[in-house]
């Protein structure tokens, strides 16, 4: 399996997300980073993820997919797209209940246009089992089926 990364473009306030490989948690913290800087954005419009070339991604990537989807139609009244042509990244989507947070399409009329890489940042374990927790936490609130999944590792990753 390829190694995760994740590209990022801004094309006239439609922020383009686009992962490659195995995408896992080592890339939170700067997703998170990420995350924040778009929002205050004074031009942000929109999100599109493309995960065309996503081979694999973790769950505490997924949270922050649906975080940046629930603080975009908090805040903007937008839903983000996701591009997702692979069998297996589609039913983890439908799995999570992602296609009540995101219009999730298998192509699109054009193509997407490439990003810089996220780098990943150095940071202490404490800030990343923050990060953690909180991906799963807002997965949890999507359905009853994820809050189960993630229950038991949240209590964990709480107690330690």
């Amino acid at each position: 399996m390829k190694a995760g990364q994740i590209l990022v473009a801004d094309h006239n306030g439609v922020y383009v997300i686009k992962m490659v490989g195995d995408v896992r948690l080592t890339l939170c913290i700067s997703f998170d980073q990420f995350i924040d800087a778009m929002f205050k954005s004074e031009n942000f419009t929109s999100v599109l993820f493309d995960l065309s070339d996503a081979e694999a991604i973790d769950s505490t990537t997924l949270g922050l997919m649906a975080k940046i989807s629930i603080l975009g139609q908090e805040r903007c009244g937008i839903m983000p797209v996701v591009l997702a042509s692979n069998p297996s990244i589609q039913r983890i989507l439908q799995t999570m209940g992602f296609s009540d947070i995101f219009t999730i399409v298998d192509k699109l009329d054009a193509p997407v246009l490439g990003g810089k890489p996220l780098n990943c940042i150095n940071c202490d374990e404490k800030e990343v089992k923050e990060k953690v927790i909180e991906a799963h936490k807002i997965l949890m609130g999507l359905n009853a089926s994820n809050a189960d999944t993630f229950r038991n590792l949240v209590n964990m990753l709480e107690s330690c």
